[in-house]
């Protein structure tokens, strides 16, 4: 292999040290691949996919390692981890980024910033664009922006027998229309993608309302009742758990945490005014109708509801039900909050407009999904279960998920159209004849 990587075989020095950094949550899976190989350039992913074809070996891919479920890690094959292919190149002159798949989001919005430009990277710190991208990316001002895969405009691949290739609208068109939206069952492995940024918004603050639990069905009906009014400017996300240290509140309560992306302080106040409106404001806990923030603010932020080295167990759903069919749901999941930063989060998203012709192809007016988040893994048996279960309860009323928060293992869900399913397992049979790569889990 080319020397600029490293490989370790099951049951050799380091191996589970490799294995194990491939996953950012603590429960890392039981599940053991029988080499971990650690590339650092494109000639050495080539290398170990000619590996994987040659010995007949399934490959699963990791970027970031902020997979809830660790779709990449697998029993036996070869598990390819290309974090360090971080390399991030920009063009302020065409508007243009090139950027590899080990790229942290909130470091490339730093190197962006720089140049008074922008990208919808993901909310939380450590996650990888590689991943990101390919499941659909829910990130920063991504209701104006849209998700992150609609501002891909080419990528580098090295395909199931090891060539790599460019794709984009006009060259390998069914490789770039699958590369958006298929997340952990891609067929491939993009070394490079080739993105558009933006200019940075002039004016970055949020909103912040807490209410206690009590209050549920007050502060939901109308949540869902205001869902098509709310500003694509704002990113509505209503988050409930059984105590926010951070804000200072030690018992069970729902927060409304909103970041607003404007031209000017004046029209970001504008376009949070609609959360000033909800039926039991003079009981808020805290109310914050505007405050300034800075991108690096609301990363740390993020952070507090998403520790590193806890277990996590997630699980979600799109919908567009009416609010009498959530409540009852709703209500059970909040009568069983495990101790925080367990949470639930409620994101106002859609609706939305017109999509590129790509494979990410399911979503909805409202998502919701749930993250068990603790510590000790002697709960496991207390915990891990919570957000499914509650998840399955409520999928007579789901459109779908999203790949960003997938529990396919546990719980197989739509996450792509039937015609998108249909055309994405041709491109499959066409780029990966052998199935080299895994599919997603709970799927073969």
């Amino acid at each position: 292999m080319d020397p600029t990587g490293r490989w370790f075989g099951r049951g050799e020095p380091g191996y589970e040290e490799a294995r194990r950094a491939t996953v950012w949550n603590a429960r890392v899976p039981d599940r053991y691949p029988d080499l971990v190989v650690q590339a650092t350039s494109v000639a050495y992913v080539q290398a170990a996919v000619r590996h994987a074809g040659a010995h007949g070996m399934r490959i699963g891919v990791r970027s970031g390692g902020h997979s809830w479920a660790a779709n990449h890690v697998r029993d036996g094959g070869l598990l390819l981890d290309v974090s360090g292919l971080d390399r991030l190149e920009v063009d302020r002159v065409s508007m243009t980024a090139t950027v590899g798949p080990g790229r942290k989001g909130h470091e490339m919005c730093a190197a962006l910033a720089a140049e008074d430009l922008f990208f919808p990277a993901g909310h939380c710190r450590g996650v990888a664009m590689g991943g990101y991208l390919l499941q659909g990316g829910y990130g920063w001002n991504g209701r104006v922006l849209g998700p992150a895969c609609e501002s891909v405009l080419g990528i580098d691949v090295v395909t199931a027998d090891g060539a790599i290739v460019h794709a984009d609208a006009e060259n390998n068109s069914e490789l770039f229309w699958a590369a958006r939206g298929a997340g952990p069952g891609f067929f491939g492995v993009v070394t490079r993608f080739h993105v558009r940024v933006y200019e940075r918004p002039a004016v970055c603050g949020f909103s912040l309302y807490a209410y206690p639990i009590e209050l549920l069905e007050d502060v939901y009906r109308w949540a869902h009742a205001i869902g098509p009014d709310v500003d694509r400017r704002v990113e509505m996300q209503i988050l409930m758990s059984a105590s926010f240290a951070a804000l200072g509140i030690d018992r069970p309560a729902i927060v409304i945490a909103s970041p607003v992306f404007a031209d000017s302080e004046e029209e970001a106040r504008a376009a949070l005014a609609l959360l000033e409106t909800c039926p039991v404001r003079d009981r808020a806990l805290i109310a914050v109708p505007y405050a300034p923030a800075q991108l690096p603010d609301w990363y740390d932020a993020v952070m507090h509801a998403y520790p590193d080295e806890h277990r996590y167990a997630t699980d979600n759903m799109w919908t567009s039900a009416p609010v009498d069919d959530l409540l009852p749901g709703l209500k059970s999941i909040a009568d069983t909050l495990p101790p925080a930063p367990s949470h639930v989060l409620w994101l106002n998203w859609g609706p939305s407009p017109r999509r590129q012709d790509m494979a990410y192809s399911v979503e909805d007016n409202t998502y919701i999904a749930l993250y068990g988040v603790w510590s000790d893994a002697a709960d496991d048996g207390r915990y891990a279960d919570w957000a499914r279960s509650h998840m399955a309860a409520m999928a007579p009323h789901a459109s779908g998920i999203q790949l960003a928060d997938e529990n396919l293992g546990q719980r197989p869900a739509r996450f792509a159209s039937d015609t998108a399913m249909l055309r994405l397992d041709r491109a499959r049979a066409d780029y990966d004849p052998d199935n080299r790569f895994h599919s997603w889990m709970g799927r073969p």
